[in-house]
């Protein structure tokens, strides 16, 4: 891949002014071959390969980023969903397995690792059950372990009784992490059309449908974004649109330069470059800012989703074309309590759940690091989540979920979660019930689109 000299200078300009990072390095690892029916044999196996497979990740991290002066701000680790591995045996409690994984990452000295996963958007199998009910035991006694749950899609529709079960599970994630403000559901997202290839925490989980062993690059630029929109006051909205894409595709291709030498120096697959504004708690580096930047006096006012909107489309047609394979999420995150801009908007009582919510159907993901009130009911946390997923089955994208009831706290208060994760004040949700509708359970069908073939 050439680069010229003059990209070189813009690429440092990038690093030393604008926050421009690797936010993650993530490597894909199958685990079918580990599946064994003596729970003891299975998490010996599982051990062994994840140490095996990765056991470089994290020097090889820190030499590409001594090599181009790039910060690679987290080394993560994505494995097959766990509960398609337990469906054999005499498992009754997988934690101990969750605590193995955790133990595992922290040896090969990664930040997390996803895949303590299942996919029930049409049912449950044994496996699937058996780990829905560890995720609160297992998630509130890991430090590194992420689940994703993908619960919809769009040719299957919503599982709703998967989706009233994960209302109880996240209360209980709460409580047991209570002393924490509930960070355990920090490590939980429900998902609509979960990709496969996702190297962002705490959604990634090494698909199906992928190689044996695969690297998959997160970058990230919202302060890169936000400045390239600042020094033209005065364009109008296409010409906006054009200036955006112009910086995805530079951002991006930083982002394809470290997969390619990762994935050699590894000896692996180069899988995808995702190109996500994932903002962090820092000052300017923010996609809240971005949208202000762009005329909004505050995100969440009227016309944010539009602003969003565009931001979301010229970051993928941008990115789209600076790497020989682009994947995961690829769009604009907009997860509260780790971008302080939409924290604050959210304190000062402009940026609601329905806004955010509103938002959710045009950016790259969805609900996203949303505290809510200890007391609210699992069956409305189920509802919110039924609303996402319905997003994304009927706009054929993917949506997800990543609620926070803050056990002893209220509207008005805040939470602090520590580090990237922030702080966010408690968003007030509905004081009507939908109990009613929740237990119904059953599943809505797949909406016409679906019908494709």
């Amino acid at each position: 891949m050439f680069i010229s000299h003059k990209e070189i200078l813009e690429t440092v300009s990038m690093l030393q002014k604008q926050s421009l990072d690797i936010r993650t390095i993530t490597i894909g690892i199958n685990l079918l071959d580990c599946i064994d029916d003596n729970p003891s044999k299975l998490k010996q196996k599982i051990y062994k390969k994840i140490t095996a497979k990765a056991k470089n990740l994290t020097a090889v991290a820190e030499e590409i980023q001594s090599k181009y002066g790039v910060p690679i701000i987290n080394k993560r680790v994505s494995v097959t969903p766990i509960a398609a591995l337990v469906n054999a045996g005499s498992f009754t409690d997988i934690t101990p397995l969750a605590v193995m994984l955790d133990k595992a990452a922290a040896d090969i000295g990664i930040d997390f690792l996803g895949g303590f996963s299942a996919l029930v958007h049409k049912g449950f199998t044994k496996g699937d059950r058996l780990l829905l009910s560890s995720i609160p035991k297992a998630l509130s006694s890991t430090e590194r372990v992420c689940a994703s749950i993908g619960v919809a899609t769009t040719k299957a529709g919503i599982n709703m009784d998967a989706v009233k079960l994960l209302g109880d599970i996240i209360k209980d994630t709460a409580a047991a992490t209570a002393d924490r403000d509930g960070v355990g559901c920090a490590k939980l997202v429900v998902f609509c059309n979960i990709p496969e290839d996702n190297p962002f925490m705490a959604g990634a989980y090494h698909g199906f449908g992928e190689g044996e062993t695969v690297i998959n690059v997160g970058i990230s630029g919202p302060g890169v974004i936000r400045s390239a929109i600042a020094g033209n006051k005065s364009a109008g909205l296409s010409e906006l649109a054009e200036i955006i894409k112009k910086t995805a595709f530079k951002i991006t291709r930083v982002g394809e330069l470290v997969a390619q030498e990762a994935a050699q120096r590894l000896g692996v697959s180069k899988g995808i470059v995702d190109l996500s504004l994932a903002p962090t708690p820092t000052i300017g580096d923010s996609v809240a800012e971005i949208l202000e930047e762009m005329g909004l006096e505050k995100c969440g006012t009227h016309g944010t989703t539009a602003a969003l909107a565009l931001l979301n489309d010229a970051v993928k047609k941008g990115g789209a074309f600076a790497a020989s394979a682009t994947g995961g999420l690829s769009g604009a995150f907009i997860p509260v309590s780790e971008d302080s801009a939409m924290a604050e908007a959210a304190a000062d009582g402009v940026l609601s759940l329905s806004k955010l919510e509103a938002m959710t159907a045009v950016c790259s993901v969805g609900l996203d690091m949303i505290a809510l009130p200890g007391d609210i009911s699992s069956e409305n946390i189920s509802a919110i989540i039924a609303d996402e997923m319905a997003i994304g089955i009927i706009n054929n994208k993917t949506t997800a979920a990543r609620l926070i009831p803050v056990p002893g706290k209220t509207v008005g208060q805040r939470a602090d979660f520590g580090g990237l994760l922030g702080n966010t004040p408690i968003i007030a949700t509905s004081k009507y019930s939908a109990a009613e509708f929740i237990n119904r359970g059953g599943r809505i069908p797949a909406p016409l689109r679906s019908l494709t073939n």
